[in-house]
């Protein structure tokens, strides 16, 4: 079985050292590189192409959210899992937009790391809870608007289709699990976010929360 492959990257060297000593030693998680800031973040990814990528948010020069982002354009497969202080929806939503597959807390406990790092590996998302809790609300308050408020009003292939989308499938994934074309998931999904009033895959995933569909292992446990 291959290891997880993961970089590091913290400019406080006392948090660098903390994820290193939680994650060495898991006998199928490898450290491949560690950086203290956005640019050579950026350099050890690109030449190490690992599985995960876990860097904070406020980074010197090249920001967290700057990474994120350039990695959804140059390098797709590397999933990204924001480790950092901020709570505020100002900062999780563009991470979550910039196609980050995890965010999570510092102050949360030291096994939440290697659950987040297990739940991303395995192809699913991972909010911190306490970031779900607080998405909890704001996902109730996007659906409670005009036209349809409930998942219950959505058809019950709409709500499966939803669910997948905010577990991290692609519409092609998504298509050969329910036997169905490209273009019909297409279809499900734009009446399903047209009856919510949801806008982007962070409005998707907030809602997935709200209903509780993304749990700890997101993709992964639709697939076991």
């Amino acid at each position: 079985m291959c290891p997880i492959r993961i970089t590091l990257t913290d400019d406080h060297p006392l948090v660098l050292a903390g994820m290193k000593a939680l994650l060495q030693d898991v006998h199928d998680i490898e450290i491949v590189g560690e950086a203290t800031d956005g640019q050579a973040a950026l350099d050890i990814i690109r030449h190490a192409t690992p599985d995960i990528a876990i860097l904070d948010i406020s980074l010197p020069g090249i920001s967290g959210l700057e990474v994120a982002r350039t990695l959804a354009t140059q390098l797709p497969q590397v999933r990204l899992l924001a480790l950092t202080v901020h709570e505020d929806h100002a900062y999780v939503q563009p991470m979550l937009q910039a196609g980050a597959r995890g965010y999570l807390l510092k102050r949360s406990a030291a096994d939440e790391l290697e659950r987040a790092v297990r739940a991303i590996a395995g192809g699913g998302l991972y909010l911190d809870p306490a970031i779900a809790e607080k998405a909890l609300p704001s996902a109730q308050g996007a659906h409670s608007s005009s036209g349809a408020s409930t998942a219950g009003e959505l058809t019950p292939r709409e709500s499966e289709v939803l669910r997948f989308i905010a577990q991290g499938f692609s519409n092609k994934e998504i298509a050969n699990q329910l036997s169905i074309s490209i273009k019909t998931v297409e279809t499900y999904k734009a009446r399903a976010v047209e009856k919510l009033g949801l806008f982007t895959r962070a409005d998707i995933v907030r809602y997935g929360v709200a209903l509780g569909w993304l749990g700890h292992s997101g993709k992964s446990a639709d697939q076991a």
